[in-house]
């Protein structure tokens, strides 16, 4: 277990290079407090779900039929996590990454894989706190002999208080399936309790959904601790996942990605619902910044 401690006056995060280059923490300090923006966990965990943050490459969410077709091939992908129906969020989540660089407020990772299935690829990680901010980016270079669709986004576990609100505008959310894949798309002002489009607190039940139409801008506040976090997500990231277990769940995942869950075998081609094809030698760059509001 390796956790790598980055800070400067006003915000730290823990790192594990060894588990995935998750976090273990994300804190501001307010009023001479520390204070949680990501979930705060044990930084000696051995399990990817049980982190702060997690990266999702060479693609995000579940992929079912063992796989997917492209360009005329059929492509395997195996289960990666024993609890999981489906192969999940790629496997860079659950690899050893090395530290390429490294000062008191950035770290940059490096990876190069070999899966899964026809992914071949070499990503690199970089977190840099400025001031009460973290700015993450990640870049992946296929590196596979021929052209595939790739997807990637960030998992962060925010906090969620008893009055913790979400803004972030979408046209569509998907409804999901008790498998957890995808059942319609639907627009969300069909569905009030998952509208963000305003402020709003997450729905008090279950939420696993994907929105689309997504200007890449979103705001969650926690008026009790006197804090907000602005997040701004790179072109290629406009749809998002919000998950939350129940109403009085201690977190909610708001997931900045590419793609939809399953969107290689979405009807369409893989690049009508997020998926990037990458040429031999092309590259996926995507970036997320959470500014924290101090109030």
């Amino acid at each position: 277990m390796t956790a790598v401690e980055l800070a400067n006056d006003r915000a730290r995060i823990v790192v594990r290079p060894d588990l995935g280059a998750g976090l273990t923490a994300f804190e501001v300090l307010s009023e001479g407090i520390w204070q949680p923006i990501f979930r705060t966990v044990d930084p000696a965990t051995a399990h990817p779900f049980s982190l702060s943050n997690i990266l999702l490459v060479p693609f995000s969410g579940r992929v079912s039929g063992g796989g997917f077709s492209f360009d005329g091939t059929f492509h395997a992908l195996p289960r990666n996590m024993e609890t999981e129906r489906y192969p999940i969020h790629g496997n860079g989540f659950l690899a050893a990454w090395q530290i390429a660089s490294q000062d008191p407020v950035s770290m940059s990772l490096a990876l190069s894989a070999e899966g899964p299935g026809p992914f071949r690829y070499d990503a690199a990680m970089s977190y840099r706190l400025d001031g009460a901010a973290l700015t993450m980016e990640l870049e992946i270079v296929n590196r596979a002999a021929i052209r595939l669709p790739y997807g990637a986004g960030f998992h962060p576990w925010f906090v969620r208080d008893a009055d913790t609100t979400l803004t972030a505008p979408a046209t569509g959310v998907w409804l999901e399936r008790d498998d957890h894949l995808p059942k319609a798309l639907e627009p969300v002002t069909s569905h009030p309790d998952m509208d963000f489009n305003r402020p709003k607190a997450p729905p008090g039940r279950w939420i696993n959904n994907w929105f689309n139409g997504w200007d890449g801008k979103a705001r969650i506040v926690w008026p009790g601790r006197g804090l907000a976090a602005d997040i701004e997500a790179s072109e290629a990231l406009r749809q998002y996942v919000v998950f939350s277990p129940a109403g009085d769940a201690d977190f909610i995942c708001f997931e900045p990605v590419t793609h939809p869950v399953d969107a290689f075998n979405l009807p369409g081609e893989a690049q009508a619902h997020g998926l990037k094809v990458l040429e031999p030698g092309e590259s996926l760059v995507i970036s997320t910044r959470i500014a924290i509001d101090l109030g």
